[in-house]
């Protein structure tokens, strides 16, 4: 039996994020160059939206290039940058009702990227299927830490005072605000850490790391991911009785 025959449609998590980790070290281990590890793992984001249609979620949030990603070397910045501009696909995300949404710091983005992704967007805004969510040069300190300005802003012009301030102001001044918390953070390629990826946003998410690199990801790991979250006991501070009681 396989693991998307396995699943529990109706415990299915509503928002994924995904760390899309190994794509240069599935190439190195085939003799290929980096940029080659990228084009597939391209391929694999485009399998894994008609997926996630599939299996009824209705966020992902995907790592595509943090902000410690420009220090990488100039040549694979612009490959990567290209590869992007060549692959936003209107008619994909149009064929399944998605919607695209970027977040991140979008000033270092090049102007010809921007452009073909704010079509996209605009094409798409009316969609409600899906919600891809692309984190694009993104880092959570980077995103917590706008989020204090705007917050401080508020506060400095009256229009909110420091005694107000909860975890929804601060929730709602991150760049996710339109989006639920993620049940479910899958990262790819064998580490296991967050690497600066929705670190608010994941307080309570479950975490789910594997050593397939990202290009050989398919539709039989996310459900694999997908059952280990469902066997998960999500408590939330509580006890396990406490759960039981509640869905009781």
């Amino acid at each position: 039996m396989t693991y998307q025959e396995r699943l529990d449609k109706d415990r299915m998590p509503s928002h994924v994020a995904i760390i899309m980790d190994g794509n240069g070290r599935w190439a190195k281990a085939r003799g290929l160059e980096r940029s080659a590890g990228h084009a597939k793992g391209v391929e694999v984001v485009k399998k894994l939206m008609e997926d996630s249609a599939t299996l009824g979620i209705s966020y992902v949030t995907l790592y595509t290039f943090s902000t410690e990603n420009w220090n990488r070397p100039i040549d694979e910045v612009n490959t990567l940058m290209q590869l992007l501009y060549d692959n936003i696909d209107e008619e994909l995300f149009i064929r399944n009702q998605a919607r695209l949404h970027v977040i991140g710091d979008m000033e270092r983005i090049p102007p010809f990227v921007m452009d073909k992704m704010n079509r996209c967007i605009e094409r798409t805004r009316h969609f409600d299927r899906l919600h891809v969510i692309v984190a694009l040069s993104y880092s959570s300190r980077w995103e917590i830490t706008e989020a204090v300005r705007k917050i401080s802003l508020k506060v400095a012009s009256g229009e909110l005072k420091a005694d107000e301030i909860s975890e929804n102001t601060v929730s709602e001044a991150l760049t996710t605000d339109f989006v639920p918390d993620p049940e479910l953070l899958i990262r790819t390629g064998g580490e296991i850490r967050l690497s600066n990826f929705l670190l608010w946003q994941s307080a309570y998410t479950e975490l789910y790391f594997c050593d397939t690199y990202w290009p050989d990801f398919n539709m039989e790991e996310l459900c694999k991911a997908i059952y280990y979250y469902q066997h998960r006991e999500r408590r939330f501070g509580l006890t396990g009785d406490q759960v039981e009681e509640s869905i009781n």
